[in-house]
């Protein structure tokens, strides 16, 4: 199981106010690629697929299919806002390395499909050039 933080919760939950029709689901995922091997996602969706584990927190009704489950277990996702910028932040305990854009990480069980990162994908201080 993943923790959506309440500050997380409050700022998906705004994105759904105007929406007409069913309320969607949170759905988080992963996806194979990144610098490390795997990426973090997170869209809308009115679906459920076989598989899936769907629960609610906060109010916002979450599902994630069996394998971001497995490489995210024990995660929080938390919204932060500061000097920096403001976004969405994960905090994986499983995974054992990360990549500077935040986006992409490995686990020791598996290590993913690593890619290289796109140049807009890199903060501008973290970026190297030949």
């Amino acid at each position: 199981m993943i923790t959506i933080t309440p500050q997380a919760a409050t700022k998906l939950l705004d994105h759904l106010e105007d929406e007409e029709g069913p309320r969607p689901s949170l759905r988080i995922f992963v996806t194979k690629g990144g610098c490390e091997g795997f990426s973090y996602g997170m869209q809308f969706d009115t679906e459920s697929h076989e598989g899936d584990r769907v629960f609610t927190q906060h109010g916002l009704n979450v599902v994630m299919d069996p394998i971001a489950l497995g490489v995210m277990s024990g995660a929080q996702i938390d919204f932060r806002d500061g000097p920096m910028g403001a976004g969405f932040t994960v905090h994986n305990p499983r995974a054992v390395s990360t990549c500077g854009c935040g986006h992409s990480f490995k686990t020791a069980e598996d290590a993913g499909t690593a890619e290289p990162c796109a140049e807009d994908e890199v903060p501008a201080g973290q970026r190297t050039h030949a």
